[in-house]
């Protein structure tokens, strides 16, 4: 069983030192002592997906935030849903804002994705299975999100299984040669192979292939690749398929359709994070009063010690303390 939450902490602290780095200077405006709620909302209809890697950035924020979620993971919402509302210090709930909706947006992307393709082929036998065309150091979470959706993932990464394409069987002298390698190197894994015909086709079940990929086949050469095997292996279909192909090619009884654009053309979902309760204007004098002081502070320092080095005294801007 694969264990998608591998390596998730370290995930989120890169995904945490990338954007807040050497501190959030927008967050300093808010006073320390400064308490909130905020709610995310979803803006559009969404498989929610996500929540570990959302939990995981509050914590690591602040161990001390309170979250309360009102879905569940993979459920399907109307848009303007609450997701979740967090409560704490206003300054942990600034920061970690934007890194643990990316993390929602993303994966939620994900799984709706995954589940329209599920719903597409729900009146057949077959499955929809991922790639390896995922964003460098989200495999794991995208993996999850696409069996959340109601999808299947492929191999995890190079080293689960075997998928033995036209260069490896090249290399290897041939298909039949190819398949006894690589059982000889590990029997205990799977061993698939790519075919382009239906005389590789059989070159592959006669050496005992557990899947056999039969990638860009016309319609009516995956139902003859279908009747030519008989069950004697697993039949995976690819291709860049139409919705119709898609459900076509389902139906005439491939065991699996691997689909790069589960993970590969993310589309975010919208999700939005609100202070104060549905309703509530928050009060934000405090912020703008601290805002003015840090611009005049941090602006002004470096006017001064020119004005010094000069004996001149000048304004600066409109709305700033004068000095």
């Amino acid at each position: 069983m694969t264990d998608y939450f591998q390596g998730l902490p370290d995930t989120v602290a890169a995904a945490l030192r990338e954007d807040i780095g050497s501190g959030d200077i927008s967050a300093q405006l808010v006073p320390h002592e400064q308490q909130a709620t905020a709610r995310v909302i979803c803006r559009e209809d969404a498989v929610i997906c996500g929540r570990p890697w959302v939990d995981e950035v509050f914590r690591q924020i602040d161990p001390k935030l309170v979250i309360t979620w009102q879905v569940n993971e993979g459920q399907r919402v109307a848009p303007n849903t609450e997701i979740f509302r967090v409560h704490g210090q206003a300054r942990a709930l600034l920061s970690a804002e934007r890194s643990a909706l990316n993390f929602l947006q993303t994966l939620s992307g994900v799984a709706t994705t995954a589940r329209g393709y599920a719903e597409l082929v729900a009146h057949t036998q077959c499955r929809i299975l991922d790639t390896r065309k995922t964003l460098p150091g989200l495999r794991l979470a995208q993996k999850y999100a696409v069996v959340t959706g109601g999808c299947h993932n492929h191999r995890i990464g190079l080293y689960d299984a075997f998928l033995i394409k036209e260069n490896h069987i090249n290399a290897a002298g041939g298909i039949s040669a190819a398949i006894t390698a690589a059982r000889a190197l590990h029997p205990e894994r799977p061993v698939e192979i790519e075919v382009e015909n239906l005389n590789e086709l059989e070159q592959a079940l006669q050496a005992r292939a557990d899947i056999v990929l039969i990638d860009n086949f016309t319609l009516e050469e995956t139902r003859s690749a279908v009747q030519h095997t008989k069950g004697r292996a697993k039949l995976e279909a690819s291709g860049g398929y139409t919705q119709q192909g898609l459900i076509a090619t389902a139906e005439t009884g491939v065991d699996y359709i691997s689909v790069g654009a589960l993970t590969k053309h993310v589309r975010a979902v919208d999700f939005s994070m609100r202070f104060g309760e549905a309703g509530e204007r928050v009060e934000l004098g405090t912020y703008f009063k601290a805002a003015q002081y840090l611009h005049y502070e941090t602006a002004l320092r470096p006017r001064r010690r020119i004005a010094a080095r000069s004996g001149r005294r000048r304004r600066w801007c409109r709305g700033c303390p004068r000095w």
